[in-house]
Formats: structure tokens, C-alpha cells, sequence
């Protein structure tokens, strides 16, 4: 006759019910029914409990709360207490929920009044006795709660809370190097490098972290049940670690301490296999005390690991691809900003969090001639590698614009046309505010395309969020035109731009978030360095798991002093040229730059010519010293000159030529009335580069990146 087997993972019915006990209680409040394991339960024979109170199963100390449970009630309700019962004759006691319900009906003289339920904690030599219990303790809910997180060090840390105490004493979680890394894992050997990122026991004794401490780095020696998981690929299953067996562990690590952890335990390694590659294993302990790992252990244990598996591959591989996609992100951002001497520029960017994707905002501080600074925030609609290429693009068509010194509504109406291009390809729109802030002048030119206000803070306490002619985002055709307003600033005011990601998230609205930012830049933000402001402007968002990316721009505006520029407007008069020479060669004297006297002189003397030649009215002549010496010509006409070679035999055409072989450098632009053409020239002892290297960003760029900071 074949016998029938219960299918694999089913506990027999007197184990899984080994744990509970169940009484029937009469009017008396005497047992007159009795469960079959009250032996196993409470160490007592069926027949010695029946006909007893129930109050001898507890110590004097609990009998009046189980009375008070036993009470009978109108309502028929169940109640509940924890309680100290008594297991044996010896009077050892073991905690226990005590749990009463009331019956109906029935012959009160034979029929229970009420069934009292003992769950009986179970003492340690009888944990891990269920193999279905720790089934499901592994393989249900907690793997799918821990398994939702794309975070390396956060699925670490929830596989050894499942693993202990549901499976073990001890736990932790061992992977390879270059997993951390975010780099490609390909096939390691037994002598591959490891990592340790999650430890836990459940008995708290700290020893097991100070010896096996987290964030180690390390190979395991040979001869070693470690340096056996990771050349095999498969359990090492040790159901008993004599002293001898733990020291020799210990001699070979190194390592005295891990040698007395192990001696007499019980240690299952179970290897972390996805997609055909090791990533790591986890070591599982039983002290002493507890019942061994057994062949059947390693098999749940090796189900769950290669769960596991696929939950450490895929926080790896996402670590990865944004690690990658915040790499470009970063590569396309600027790496130099650029100011007058006279201005101050901070900037922040922080990446999206790690339940968003990386987005497309970026920032831009450029230096341009005359004293003057282009500062610009913008940000492409939606998330991922397309917005932050799309991002790169804008930002290069951007900063190639700015150097052309196109006015702001301009730059921005041919980013607009780009971005229509664009779209034909794939939809997309972005947002943008451009600045241009003249420090001689102390007025700032704005445009904005659909992008939130610029937040203008006064050295006198007050604020504002200036109020530009609305605009589309770029990219969406229709709607207004694109215009721009100019604003005279006061000197020493604060300029703050930036994305929506600073001033909204889902559990605050826009208009809490402007007014937070408002109260930033308050009276007292006139006192506090640059550098306090850039850190309240971030203060309290990067808890937040649904920010999105954030790019802020924050400038202080001074003008240039008055002694470091002049200005002189000349008649249209060939004798302009030569008062033009005077008037240069009297300020160097004062500016103590003699050196440049004669260049100075000669590069004034051709852009006034050429000035006389094409255009009419009065010529404006500019000196500025700022970490260049600076010439600039102004007048009436909008004809921007060109570059190019005479021949032999013209008699004009060589003013240009000449300007761009002395300056240093040499441009134009126009302006409402004409152009202006300048040109620049290096100021001996001084560093003409304005610019300054961007620092790193104040986040973990990619999940994971933390273990590699000291």
C-alpha cells in the first residue's frame, strides 16, 4: 500500500497547532474541556487540568486579571491579556496571550460558557520547529514590502530583518564590490571583492556588528565557508561549528572575535544568484540554544535568497542606469560660472529623488563685456535621458546666444524656433527666465518663456517677484509674443531664479512654496553670506521622496564703482579721434596702466574712425576696468561692421583687422538706439578668467554612491 505524503512546506496539524491551547470554561469558571497538546503547551496532562479552576493556570499575580477577563458581559465580547502562565509543576512560567469567548446556548451543565485560548510563546529550543511558518514568514508580504525600494542599502537592510528572526539568530547581507559601484557585474572567482551592507541579530548584542561591521571591504581567505559560497555558487550548509572548526575560521580570517561568535553555531550561507551571476550571499546563524539548520532549511533558505536575488539585481541595475543617466545629466550642466567682479553668483542644483527620474533643469551665469552678466534658469517639461539631453541642447544653443550678445527676448525667440524643430521629432516644451544685468548701469533686462517670476530682494528689506511680460513655454506655438522688461535695481539687491521643484511638490502648493521662498530673502537676508542663503533656499526638501529636480540661481547685484569706468560722448567730428586718444590716455594715467597707453590709443582711434565712416550722430566712448580693460564705441547704426582682408590696393577696410590682431578679444552688439562695438585687452597681474569652478553637487549623485565617501 503506498503511503500518502503531505506535500512539501505543510507542517503536521500538531505542530502548527503545538503553540495554541484550547479550554472550555462553565459557570463556574472551571475547565471542563481540554485540548490534546496541553502537555506540549503548558506541560500538564489533559486530566490534571480538567475540573480545575482556571485561575491555577496562572501565578498569584495574574489570577484577578484573568478574573476580570472571565467576568461574564451583556454584550458577549471577547477580551484579551498578556499574561505570565504556569508550565509544569515546578513553577516556571512563560508569557502568554490569554484570549476569552463567550458561547451560547447549550446545557450549562455540560456545555462550556466560554473558550479560553493560551498562546504560549514558544521557548527557544522549540523556534524553528515550522517549516510552513517560516515559509511564509519569508516568502509572503515582507519580500514584497522591501522588494517595492530600488535602493541598494534599503533592500539589504530588509532582507536581514525578514531573515532574523524569522529563519535565524543573525544575519547578514555580502555583495560584490562593483555591484556597489553601480559598474557591470560580470563572473567574480572565490576571490572576488566584497562588500558588507546589511547586519542584524535579534538578540542586540553588538558584538555581531563589531565584528562582521558594516560597509567592510574584504576578501575572504581560503579555506574559509565564505571563500567556499563564492567559488562554488552554491549553500555551504555547516549544521554544527565546533570550537575548533569556529577558531581555525578565525586563525585564517584574522580575525579572534569572529572565531568566538561561531563556536557552536549553527551557519547556513546562501549564494544570491540572478540571471546566471553571483552577486553576493547571505550568511545565516543559529546560536546555541536553537534548533539546527537542517538539509530542509537550506532548500527555504535557498528559495528565498534566490528571491532575493532578483530584488539586490534590481536596485543594482537601476543604481546603475541612474547613475549613468545622472552622469550625462551632469556632464551636459556647466561646469564654470562667470560674473563681473562686481557680482556675486551661487547656484544649487539637487537631482530628483530616487523615486523620480533625473529631469532637465539647468542654469547658466555668463560673463559679457561691458560689466554685464547673463543669468539664466530653465527647465524641459517631464523626466529621464531625453528631457536631459534635450537639456544640453537648449543650454548650448543658449550659451552660444548669450556670447552673441543677442537681447534676452531674442535669445529666447530663437530657442523657441529650436525647440518647434525639435518637436517635430519628439514633443517637447520647456520653461526659461534670461537675465542680463548691466553694472554699470544697475538695470536688469528680463524675458521669460512660461517660466515662474524672478524674486528681486532690495538691500532695504524689501521683496518682490518681478512681473515680466507673460510668454508660452518654448516649444508651444500660439500665444503671446515673447518680450522683455527692464527693471533698475538697487545696488547690493538679491536676484533669485528658479524651477518649480523648489516652490512645489505634492504635499505643498506653488503659493506656499513662493511665499516660503519670500521669506528667505527677508529683511535679514541683506546680513547673511551667499553661501547661508544657498543652503535655507534647499533647507528642509531633500526628505522629500517625490522632489523633483531642483536648479536655483542666486545673484547679488552691485554696480561697477564709479572710478572703474568712464564714459565720453564725441561729436561726429573727425577731431573726435584725436580728443578720443586724449581722453583714454588721461584715465590709464589715473588707473596706473601706462603700459597699455599706446594700444589703448590706437584701438580707440580705429573704432572711432569706423564709427565716423558708417554711422551718424554723436559716438559714445566707454573705459571700463574690470578684470580686462575694456573699450567700447557706441553709435547710431545698426549695421554690425565685418571682418575681412583688404587687398593691396583699398584704402579702407583695415580697422578691424587691426583692432582684432592687438585686442585680446573683440565684438559687437546692438542696442535699442545702434550697436556698440568693443574690444578687450589683458591688464597685466590680474587673471582675466571670471569664472569659477562649479563645486560638486551637495547629494548622493546615485544610490550607493555613500560608500564611497570617506
Amino acid at each position: 500500500m503506498r503511503s500518502v505524503m503531505a506535500p512539501r512546506g505543510e507542517a503536521p496539524a500538531t505542530d502548527s497547532a503545538s503553540r495554541t491551547l484550547v479550554l472550555g470554561i462553565d459557570g463556574a469558571r472551571r475547565i471542563v474541556q481540554c485540548g490534546p497538546n496541553a502537555k506540549g503547551v503548558l506541560g500538564r496532562a489533559p486530566g490534571d487540568l480538567i475540573g480545575r479552576p482556571a485561575t491555577d493556570l496562572v501565578g498569584d499575580e495574574a489570577k484577578a486579571e484573568l478574573e476580570a477577563l472571565l467576568e461574564p458581559n451583556d454584550a458577549g465580547q471577547e477580551r484579551n491579556g498578556v499574561m505570565a502562565v504556569l508550565r509544569g509543576d515546578d513553577g516556571a512560567t512563560a508569557s502568554a496571550l490569554v484570549t476569552v469567548q463567550p458561547m451560547v446556548g447549550g446545557d450549562s451543565g455540560t456545555a462550556p460558557a466560554a473558550l479560553l485560548f493560551v498562546r504560549v510563546e514558544l521557548p527557544p529550543s522549540e523556534r524553528y520547529q515550522d517549516p510552513a511558518l517560516m515559509r511564509r514568514a519569508l516568502m509572503d508580504d515582507p519580500l514584497t514590502r522591501f522588494g517595492a525600494t530600488l535602493d541598494l542599502d534599503q533592500s539589504a537592510r530588509g532582507l536581514v530583518d525578514v531573515v532574523v528572526p524569522h529563519f535565524c539568530n543573525a544575519a547578514s547581507v555580502l555583495v560584490l564590490e562593483s555591484l556597489v559601484a553601480a559598474d557591470e557585474v560580470h563572473t567574480e572567482s572565490g576571490s572576488a571583492v566584497l562588500r558588507r551592507i546589511a547586519v542584524t541579530s535579534d538578540d542586540g548584542n553588538p558584538a555581531w556588528t563589531s565584528t562582521f561591521p558594516v560597509g567592510e571591504v574584504l576578501v575572504f581567505p581560503e579555506g574559509t565557508p565564505y571563500r567556499q559560497v563564492m567559488e562554488t555558487a552554491r549553500p555551504v550548509h555547516l549544521p554544527h561549528i565546533d570550537l575548533d572548526r569556529a577558531s581555525e575560521i578565525g586563525r585564517l580570517w584574522r580575525r579572534g572575535p569572529a572565531g568566538e561568535l561561531l563556536s557552536n553555531v549553527s551557519m547556513v550561507l546562501l549564494p544570491m544568484i540572478a540571471r546566471d551571476t553571483l552577486l553576493g550571499f547571505i550568511a545565516c546563524t543559529r546560536v546555541p540554544g536553537f534548533r539546527k539548520f537542517d538539509a530542509y532549511d537550506v532548500e527555504i533558505g535557498m528559495e528565498f535568497a534566490a528571491r532575493a536575488a532578483i530584488v539586490i539585481d534590481n536596485a543594482r541595475r537601476y543604481s546603475r542606469e541612474r547613475a549613468t543617466a545622472l552622469a550625462l545629466q551632469r556632464s551636459l550642466l556647466p561646469m564654470r560660472l562667470s560674473a563681473p567682479s562686481s557680482v556675486e553668483v551661487r547656484h544649487r542644483y539637487l537631482p530628483g529623488s530616487k523615486l523620480v527620474e533625473v529631469g532637465g533643469d539647468w542654469y547658466e551665469s555668463i560673463a559679457l563685456p561691458g560689466a554685464r552678466v547673463a543669468l539664466i534658469v530653465g527647465d524641459v517639461a517631464g523626466h529621464g535621458v531625453r528631457a536631459a539631453v534635450t537639456m544640453g541642447r537648449l543650454r548650448t544653443a543658449l550659451h552660444t546666444l548669450a556670447n552673441l550678445e543677442l537681447p534676452p527676448a531674442d535669445a529666447l525667440h530663437v530657442m523657441h524656433e529650436l525647440m518647434i524643430e525639435l518637436g517635430e521629432q519628439e514633443p517637447h516644451f520647456a520653461t526659461c527666465v534670461y537675465a542680463v544685468y548691466d553694472a554699470t548701469t544697475g538695470t536688469i533686462e528680463i524675458a521669460s518663456a512660461g517660466h515662474l517670476p524672478p524674486l528681486l530682494a532690495a538691500p532695504g528689506g524689501d521683496n518682490e517677484y518681478l512681473q515680466v511680460p507673460p510668454a508660452p513655454p518654448l516649444g508651444v506655438a500660439g500665444g503671446a509674443a515673447i518680450e522683455s522688461r527692464e527693471f533698475t535695481v538697487e545696488d547690493g539687491s538679491l536676484f533669485v531664479i528658479y524651477t518649480d521643484g523648489l516652490v512645489e511638490n505634492r504635499g505643498r502648493d506653488i503659493d506656499d512654496g513662493l511665499a516660503r521662498l519670500q521669506r528667505i530673502f527677508g529683511p535679514d537676508s541683506v546680513d547673511r553670506s551667499m553661501e547661508d542663503l544657498a543652503k535655507a533656499t534647499l533647507a528642509g526638501v531633500y526628505a522629500d521622496q517625490h522632489r523633483d529636480d531642483i536648479a536655483v540661481l542666486i545673484a547679488r547685484l552691485r554696480r561697477l564703482p564709479e572710478d572703474r569706468y568712464a564714459s565720453w560722448t564725441l561729436p561726429a567730428d573727425p577731431a573726435a579721434v584725436r580728443r578720443a586718444r586724449g581722453l583714454v590716455r588721461a584715465r590709464l594715467e589715473e588707473w596706473e596702466l601706462d603700459e597699455l597707453d599706446y594700444t589703448t590709443e590706437l584701438l580707440a582711434s580705429e573704432l572711432i574712425t569706423n564709427a565716423l565712416r558708417y554711422a551718424p550722430g554723436p559716438i559714445e566712448l566707454r573705459l571700463l576696468l574690470e578684470r580686462t580693460l575694456v573699450l567700447e564705441v557706441l553709435d547710431r547704426s545698426a549695421a554690425l561692421p565685418r571682418l575681412r582682408r583688404a587687398e593691396d590696393d583699398d584704402e579702407n577696410g583695415r580697422g578691424l583687422l587691426v583692432v582684432s590682431q592687438l585686442a585680446h578679444r573683440w565684438g559687437t552688439r546692438r542696442t535699442a538706439a545702434g550697436k556698440v562695438v568693443w574690444c578687450e585687452q589683458i591688464v597685466p597681474g590680474i587673471d582675466p578668467d571670471a569664472s569659477e569652478q562649479v563645486p560638486a553637487w551637495p547629494d548622493e549623485a546615485w544610490p550607493g554612491e555613500n560608500h564611497h565617501r570617506e
